[in-house]
C-alpha cells in the first residue's frame, strides 16, 4: 500500500469522549423506540458483553456481535471521531457476592477468560482499531468485582464463600490485569476500572484497601498505569451525582448527619464527590466515567428542599434525591428514572455522563428462572424480600415480574421515562 493508502497514525486524546460522538446500539434503540421511548431511542448505551457467545452475537438483548457493532460504529462515525463503549464482564467465578449476575466460568477457569474471552474480543477489537484511527474504543472493565475482593471477603458479616475463594485464587486480580494490559496495546482503547460506587467504597475501611487494590493490578503485568484512562462508577446502579439538599459536614442539632442511617458513618454522599476522589488515588490519576443511566429520581417524590432539621435523619430523608430504602439495594429499584443524558466532560474531571447500563435491561429475575445463561436468581430481586447483611436488612425495594438480567424489562423502561430527571 502507498503512503495515501494507509490510515492515519492514531491520536490517543486525554478524554476520548471530548469532540466525539457515541455510538448509538441500534439493538437497545430498536427496543427503547418499541416501548414509547422515542425521545430517548437515538441516545448511546454501551455493548455488553457478558459472555463468550456474546462476542459474536446472542447475548440477552444483544443480538448483534462485536464485529458488527464495530463495523455500525464505524458507518455511524462517518470518518469523524466517535466513542465504541463496551463492557467487559465475564470473569471466572464473576459476581461472588451475587446470584442474578453470576456468570458462565466457573473460579478456576482463568485461561479460558483469557483465551476465549479476552483474545478473541482484542482480535476484533485490535482489527478495528488499526484500521480506523478516529475510533476510541471504551472498555468499562468487569464491573463489581475488584470491590467484592474488599467487602466480601475475610471473616466480615458481609463476606462470601465464594468471594473468599476468588481472593485466595487470585483470578479477579490477574483477569483484570489481563483484560487492561491486552486491550490496552491499542492507542484508541481507552480503559476504565470499575469502582462500584459512593455506598460501598465511601468508607474509610474500604476507601484505602480499594484502592490499593486497584493499584497492585494495573502495576502487574501486562497491565500498566498507562494502560488505564480513568474510572467508572455507579455502573447499572443507581445513586446520585449529587446531594444537593445537603452536605456531608452538615449538622442537626449538635449531631453529625453522618450518624444517619442512610449515609451510615460514610465519608460521601454522593458518586462526583467520591469517584473524583477514587480516582486521584488511582496510580496515573485519569477521569471519571458516572453512570447516570437510571439516577435521576424525578417524578412526584423527588424533594425540592432540605428535610426538617428534627433530626439528622429526617434531615437526610426528607432531602435526599436518591429515593432507594437503604445504598445496598440494587436490583431493580422500585421509582427510578432516567438520570442525566449522556454528555462529554459536564464537569472538572468528569470524562462524560454515560449510559452504560442500558435502561430497560433487568438487573435480574423476582423470581427464579430456568436459564441456559448461567444466571441464579438473587433475593435482592425478590420485592418481598426482607434484606441480609448486606443492605443492613431492609426491604429489596426492587420491583416484581422481572426477566432475567440483560433482559428487556418493560415495566422498569416506563418507569425510568416518568420519573426521568431532567424530565424529557
Amino acid at each position: 500500500a502507498s503512503a495515501e493508502e494507509e490510515p492515519a497514525p492514531v491520536q490517543r486524546v486525554e478524554n476520548p469522549y471530548e469532540g466525539a460522538d457515541v455510538y448509538v446500539n441500534p439493538d437497545w434503540s430498536a427496543n427503547a423506540e418499541a416501548s414509547g421511548g422515542s425521545a430517548v431511542a437515538d441516545q448511546p448505551t454501551a455493548v455488553w458483553l457478558d459472555r463468550i457467545a456474546a462476542i459474536t452475537g446472542g447475548s440477552a438483548g444483544n443480538s448483534t456481535g462485536l464485529e458488527e457493532h464495530l463495523q455500525n460504529a464505524v458507518e455511524q462515525a462517518g470518518g469523524e471521531p466517535l466513542v465504541f463503549q463496551m463492557v467487559t464482564y465475564n470473569l471466572p467465578g464473576r459476581d461472588c457476592s451475587a446470584l442474578a449476575s453470576n456468570g458462565e466460568l466457573g473460579p478456576e477457569e482463568i485461561d479460558r477468560y483469557k483465551n476465549e474471552f479476552i483474545d478473541p474480543i482484542n482480535e476484533i477489537v485490535g482489527k478495528y482499531a488499526e484500521e480506523n484511527p478516529n475510533l476510541r474504543i471504551v472498555n468499562i472493565v468487569e464491573i463489581d468485582s475488584l470491590p467484592n475482593l474488599v467487602t466480601n471477603t475475610g471473616s466480615a458479616e458481609t463476606a462470601t464463600e465464594e468471594c473468599n475463594t476468588m481472593l485466595e485464587n487470585g483470578n479477579y486480580q490477574k483477569g483484570v490485569s489481563y483484560n487492561v494490559g491486552t486491550l490496552g496495546e491499542h492507542e484508541n482503547v481507552y480503559n476504565y476500572l470499575d469502582a462500584g460506587h459512593w455506598g460501598w467504597l465511601g468508607w474509610d475501611t474500604n476507601f484505602q484497601p480499594a484502592a490499593d487494590l486497584f493499584n497492585e493490578v494495573i502495576s502487574t503485568a501486562p497491565a500498566s498505569p498507562d494502560k488505564v484512562a480513568g474510572i467508572a462508577v455507579n455502573v447499572a446502579n443507581y445513586g446520585s451525582i449529587e446531594e444537593p439538599n445537603f452536605s456531608i459536614d452538615d449538622t442537626i442539632d449538635g449531631k453529625q448527619i453522618r450518624e444517619s442511617k442512610w449515609i451510615d458513618w460514610n465519608q460521601y454522599t454522593n458518586n462526583t464527590d467520591y469517584g473524583l476522589d477514587f480516582a486521584a488515588a488511582v496510580d496515573g490519576g485519569g477521569g471519571l466515567i458516572i453512570d447516570t443511566s437510571r439516577n435521576g429520581w424525578g417524578g412526584p417524590d423527588r424533594p425540592e428542599g432540605p428535610g426538617p432539621e428534627t433530626s439528622v435523619d429526617e434531615y437526610v430523608d426528607g432531602g435526599r434525591i436518591d429515593q432507594r430504602i437503604h445504598t445496598g439495594n440494587w436490583c431493580n429499584q422500585s421509582g427510578a428514572g432516567l438520570g442525566e443524558r449522556p454528555q462529554a466532560s459536564p464537569a472538572a474531571g468528569i470524562h462524560a455522563y454515560a449510559w452504560i447500563k442500558p435502561p430497560g435491561e433487568s438487573d435480574g429475575s423476582s423470581e427464579e428462572i430456568p436459564n441456559d445463561e448461567g444466571k441464579g436468581f438473587d433475593r435482592m430481586c425478590d420485592p418481598t424480600y426482607e434484606g441480609n447483611p448486606l443492605n443492613q436488612n431492609n426491604p429489596s425495594g426492587a420491583l416484581g415480574n422481572a426477566p432475567l438480567s440483560g433482559h428487556w424489562f418493560e415495566a422498569q423502561f416506563q418507569e425510568l421515562l416518568e420519573n426521568a430527571h431532567p424530565p424529557l
